[in-house]
């Protein structure tokens, strides 16, 4: 089976050669189940912070991208508090910008540049978006605060090889649901390490919609 083979090599190059901060494994013998960890960087409101997520490898990967989420809260813009992530790679075109070409390091270090960089244009929560526009020193304090009280309790065990993370929930200020777009493509080469230059600056701008609550959303 393609994903099959695909997946061990992937596993493989992640345990040879992660990316600097990420760790990523099976979780036990499955590989279409994952979990990482990506580390807070410096210089930003998560830094210190273990961030705990899973990944789920539907059978049309590579021609379909996987399915992560946040296990461990994390404030920001573009993550909703059901953990899941407002980024064009996890989303099917023409709506996103994934393609087989993408792999599961490629993602995951997208998702640590989304970290860096939030994109308070697209968000899922829009609260956390606007303090991020209007009010950064309370953006930045109530970052911090949530990785200092949820990434750095290090209490629930894990079956990685990097430092455990806890899962404890806080609820954010506003949540909104996102919908995944599904579709085709075509994997003509061998799976290498993509590269992720620009992958955070091409989160697209979609119009805004009305949620019930009217707070309006735009990640789609």
């Amino acid at each position: 089976m393609q994903r099959a083979a695909r997946m061990k090599r992937e596993v493989e190059m992640f345990a040879r050669d992660p990316p600097p901060g990420i760790s990523c494994w099976p979780k036990g013998d499955k590989l279409d189940e994952l979990e990482a960890q990506i580390l807070g960087a410096e210089g930003t409101p998560y830094h210190g912070g273990v961030f705990k997520l899973e990944i789920q490898v539907s059978e049309r990967y590579p021609f379909q991208p996987p399915k992560v989420r946040f296990v461990t809260p994390i404030y920001h813009p573009n993550v909703d508090d059901g953990g899941r992530i407002c980024l064009d790679i996890l989303k099917m075109p023409p709506k996103g910008g994934w393609k087989p070409s993408l792999n599961v390091s490629t993602v995951l270090t997208s998702i640590q540049l989304l970290m860096a960089e939030p994109n308070p244009d697209d968000p899922l929560m829009t609260d956390i978006s606007n303090e991020f526009k209007f009010n950064r020193p309370l953006y930045l304090e109530n970052a911090k605060r949530w990785t200092e009280k949820h990434a750095m309790d290090n209490t629930t065990g894990t079956s990685g090889p990097s430092t455990s993370s806890t899962s404890g929930k806080e609820n954010h200020p506003q949540s909104s649901e996102k919908t995944e777009a599904s579709g085709e493509d075509s994997d003509g080469e061998e799976m290498r390490r993509a590269p992720v230059s620009g992958a955070v600056n091409r989160l697209k701008k979609r119009p805004a919609l009305q949620t019930k609550s009217g707070v309006k959303k735009q990640c789609s």
